[in-house]
């Protein structure tokens, strides 16, 4: 059977990308494997939002390289929005790739790995390539038995805003919205399939309207939670300037939309938000928060923060940390600036990198204090989440997440079943500690719908949380 890798580097529209090229990889005869050592066609899915991203993509592309020397029927198809960016120089970096798909081609590349099916029927591995080394990367789109409990639907691509810092409007184009039919019969089929949650991704999700009647996206949030199955609804990534206090206050009025919310502030200085083309001020922005206080008081409000933006003085960056030390974020995304090729913020004078580095340990020891804050007050509470399977680094324990996005690690109970789990995925969690990546604690019930009471669960003879 005809074999496929496929590796996803950035932000929720890329893994959203990545599952629709996995599913019409397996609606053409292949199966979707967890290592580059095991795959005939190997799917790198790049990111340029930040210069590291950038170089860690060449880097792979050249990793790779390696076992395509040891197997020359092995195929290399780079896309995402690297690859719409360098479409015409990357093949001259890197010759060995056989297929370059800019942000707007997933449907040709799918076509193409139609294409390529029949030459990889009678594969066998040489000797040589089994002998590699471990090429290492982290796999995506594989599936488990808990992988279609949750799912992505894009509402929209592009962004027509213009950030300085941002490359997104030059690799995935302006605004384009999918109509509100054709995004919820995908949300109906995803839901016949198993999901229980489903999150509306976008590049400014909150500014989508239906191209015909003009449907904004809270309305769009009413009709998704109407579908029939659908037990929680998230969404990323918003833009503050979109959000409307009847927009908010319609969102309390939708009790499947997991209580959180993403409100990306980048920066809390008047001056640095228009030299980054925010469109909102700090008084803005605080509004925002209010409508939250007023109509989500209970919801967890996550943000975006850069420092060391071309231009940012010790005053921009204290207007910043004044905001962190409010408290008001239970969590953030914190990145220092770099240099995007394309944007107008490359071509202007820099901060100096030790300064850049200085203030971001200052952000992160502040953010991270009420994060800790954050996450201390849910022990001794039982707190709900929806499974994700074994933990990654311990496969005694079983991972879950909350409805406002905290990680939730447990030991497995000894009736641990993986078909009844994934049947009732809803568990209870008694929280017992807590650390800024997240709550340890015990499994005390499973429910088979959000909504349910659930059974008890019998706890681990031993913990070692």
């Amino acid at each position: 059977m005809a074999t496929i890798y496929i590796e996803t580097h950035g932000c929720q529209m890329n893994e959203a990308d990545s599952n629709d090229v996995a599913a019409r990889a397996a609606a053409s005869g292949y199966a979707v494997v967890e290592r580059p050592e095991d795959a005939n066609v190997l799917v790198l899915n790049t990111c340029t939002v930040r210069d590291n991203a950038e170089r860690r993509a060449y880097g792979r592309i050249h990793h790779f390289k390696e076992l395509m020397s040891a197997d020359a029927s092995v195929r290399l198809v780079v896309m995402g929005c690297l690859a719409e960016q360098d479409r015409d120089r990357m093949k001259n970096n890197a010759p060995h790739i056989d297929a370059v798909f800019g942000t707007k081609e997933i449907a040709e590349l799918g076509d193409t790995l139609s294409a390529w099916r029949d030459d990889f029927t009678d594969t066998e591995y040489s000797e040589e390539r089994a002998l590699l080394m471990p090429l290492g990367g982290t796999a995506d789109a594989v599936t488990d038995a808990y992988t279609h409990l949750r799912d992505f639907v894009t509402v929209q691509r592009g962004c027509s805003y213009y950030c300085t810092f941002c490359i997104v409007p030059h690799v995935r184009g302006r605004f384009d919205h999918r109509p509100s039919a054709e995004i919820l019969s995908e949300v109906r089929a995803k839901v016949h399939a198993g999901a229980r949650e489903i999150m509306l991704v976008g590049q400014t999700v909150n500014a989508w309207r239906d191209p015909a009647t003009g449907q904004d996206f809270a309305s769009l949030c009413r009709d998704v939670a109407a579908v029939d199955g659908l037990e929680r609804i998230t969404f990323i990534s918003p833009h503050p300037k979109d959000f409307t206090e009847a927009m908010i206050a319609e969102f309390s009025r939708i009790p499947k939309l997991a209580p959180r919310i993403h409100l990306p502030l980048q920066s809390g200085s008047d001056a640095m938000l228009r030299r980054m083309n925010r469109k909102y001020t700090r008084a803005q922005f605080q509004e925002r928060l209010d409508w939250i206080a007023t109509y989500l008081p209970h919801w967890a409000v996550t943000t975006d923060i850069i420092v060391g933006f071309p231009g940012e003085t010790d005053d921009d960056f204290e207007a910043t940390m004044e905001f962190v030390r409010s408290g008001v974020f239970a969590n953030a995304y914190m990145f220092i600036y770099s240099i995007r090729r394309g944007t107008p913020a490359a071509r202007w004078e820099q901060v100096d990198e030790v300064v850049k580095h200085e203030r971001f340990v200052k952000l992160t020891d502040a953010q991270n204090a009420h994060v800790r804050a954050y996450n201390d007050r849910l022990i001794g509470r039982t707190v709900r989440g929806l499974i994700v399977g074994p933990s990654k680094k311990d496969r005694s324990k079983l991972t879950m997440k909350s409805g406002d996005n905290v990680t939730m690690i447990a030991p497995m109970p000894p009736e641990y079943d993986e078909q009844r789990y994934a049947r009732e995925p809803w568990l209870d969690m008694i929280v017992d500690d807590a650390r800024v990546w997240g709550c340890t604690g015990r499994i005390v019930r499973q429910a088979e719908h959000l909504e349910d009471e659930g059974v008890r669960v019998s706890a681990p003879m031993i913990s070692l949380v």
